[in-house]
């Protein structure tokens, strides 16, 4: 099993956005305390650090600490384009409860 994976969408989104941003290097993935749920995700764009995986795909660099990547394990991330608004969706079979917004995870 990948210990990450993009879906297509989400590579080329990613692609598309550090491509328009002056310096910058690729999206890093976190997962951090807080939320309604107890973690959170959050996606910035950013340079690698010497501890990260990186991953790369179709043209997208996705990096990821040690501590949050234990938590992404398995974890797939998406891009998706609604009506309602265009956002990253993480798919993580270790978050065992979810707020409704999607960006808040529990693993109890």
């Amino acid at each position: 099993m990948d210990r990450f994976r993009l879906t297509g969408r989400a590579a080329a989104r990613i692609a598309e956005i550090v491509a328009a941003q002056a310096g910058a290097a690729a999206l890093r993935v976190a997962v951090s305390a807080g939320g309604c749920n107890g973690f959170q995700y959050r996606f910035d764009l950013d340079h690698a650090a010497d501890d990260d995986t990186v991953i790369e795909q179709g043209g997208a660099r996705v990096v990821i600490d040690p501590a949050s990547l234990d938590l992404l394990e398995g974890a797939e991330l998406d891009y998706a384009d609604e009506l309602m608004g265009a956002y990253f969706a993480v798919r993580n079979p270790q978050a065992k409860t979810a707020c409704g917004c999607g960006t808040s995870f529990s693993v109890d």
